[in-house]
């Protein structure tokens, strides 16, 4: 399994960046996730991605601001990031699940680098 994540960078408050996440090595079912490490704090999930059914997960934290979506076809899941906030500067990594639906850090078993992702106000 390997998984490549990209697109990270430096914005400032209320612009947009999309990351991406490549993978390979896994099949159609299994779950995509996003999850970011803020400095000094713990990794936390931002957003999950069924790909056997199309169903989602969205951190309160995010919700009306970020999306998931994938293309199949590319393997790859994509995180749209709008309105940009400097709490939401972190390291994003995805991951890859065989568990269906859990959208929780120890859930997840294969991991990808991180791609950092700096707001400024």
């Amino acid at each position: 399994v390997q998984l490549q994540a990209s697109g990270g960078g430096l914005v400032q408050a209320g612009g947009s960046l999309r990351l991406s996440c490549a993978g390979s090595g896994f099949p159609e079912s299994y779950d995509i996730g996003w999850f970011r490490q803020a400095p000094g704090k713990e990794r936390e999930a931002v957003s999950c991605f069924g790909r056997s059914d199309g169903t989602s997960y969205l951190a309160d934290s995010v919700k009306g601001r970020f999306t998931i979506s994938t293309d199949n076809a590319k393997n790859t899941v994509y995180l749209q990031m709008n309105s940009l906030k400097p709490e939401d500067t972190a390291v994003y990594y995805c991951a890859a699940t065989r568990h269906h639906g859990l959208c929780l850090l120890e859930a997840y078993e294969y991991w990808g680098q991180g791609t950092e992702v700096t707001v400024s106000s």
